[in-house]
C-alpha cells in the first residue's frame, strides 16, 4: 500500500521522447501506405504542420497565409504523395486556390495527425529542427513534458491518455 503512494523516480532515460518518435513514424507508415495503396474506403487525414519549421518547403503565399501552423486534408484532390525515409519528410502536391503546389513537410515539423473516418489521432510537441544553432543547443530552456496522445471526436483539447488503451493484467 505504501509502495502506491510513492512517487516514480524521474527517469534517467528518455522514454517520453522515444515513445513521441516512434508514434511519429504511425504517421510516416500511414503516408507510405496511402502512397502506395491509396486510401481506402472513407479514410482520410488531417496533418497539421508548423509552416515555421526551417525545413518545411511551402510557396511562400501559403507561408504569408499560415505564418505559423497549417492543416492539411489528404481526402480526394492530392497527388504525388510519398514519404522520404532518408529526409523524414512528407511529399505531396495540393491545390491552393486552384493553383498547384508542392509541400516537403518534415515529420519533426507534424504537431497533429488524424484520421477522422476512425476516430483517430496523434498529437506531438513540436519537434526542434536538426539545424538549431550550436547556442541554442548549449543551453536549452526546459522543454515541456512531451504529450503523444490519442483524440477523440475531433474535438480540439480533447485528449485521451494512452494509459486507457493499454492492457490491464487481471487481478485474481
Amino acid at each position: 500500500m505504501e509502495d502506491d503512494q510513492k512517487q516514480r523516480p524521474e527517469s534517467l532515460l528518455p522514454y517520453e521522447k522515444w515513445i513521441e518518435q516512434a508514434l511519429r513514424h504511425v504517421v510516416a507508415q500511414a503516408i507510405e501506405h496511402a502512397a502506395v495503396e491509396g486510401l481506402p474506403g472513407g479514410h482520410h487525414f488531417y496533418i497539421t504542420f508548423r509552416t515555421d519549421h526551417p525545413d518545411v518547403e511551402i510557396p511562400q503565399r501559403i507561408r504569408a497565409q499560415y505564418p505559423s501552423e497549417m492543416t492539411i486534408v489528404l481526402q480526394h484532390q492530392f497527388w504525388d504523395l510519398s514519404y522520404d525515409r532518408e529526409a523524414e519528410a512528407i511529399h505531396v502536391g495540393l491545390s491552393f486556390g486552384g493553383v498547384p503546389s508542392k509541400l516537403i513537410i518534415p515529420l519533426a515539423a507534424v504537431v497533429e495527425f488524424a484520421d477522422p473516418h476512425i476516430r483517430y489521432g496523434l498529437r506531438f510537441q513540436p519537434a526542434e529542427p536538426a539545424s538549431a544553432a550550436p547556442e541554442e543547443e548549449a543551453s536549452p530552456p526546459a522543454p515541456p513534458e512531451p504529450e503523444a496522445s490519442e483524440t477523440k471526436d475531433n474535438e480540439p483539447g480533447q485528449v485521451v491518455s494512452l494509459d486507457a488503451f493499454r492492457r490491464k493484467t487481471p487481478q485474481n
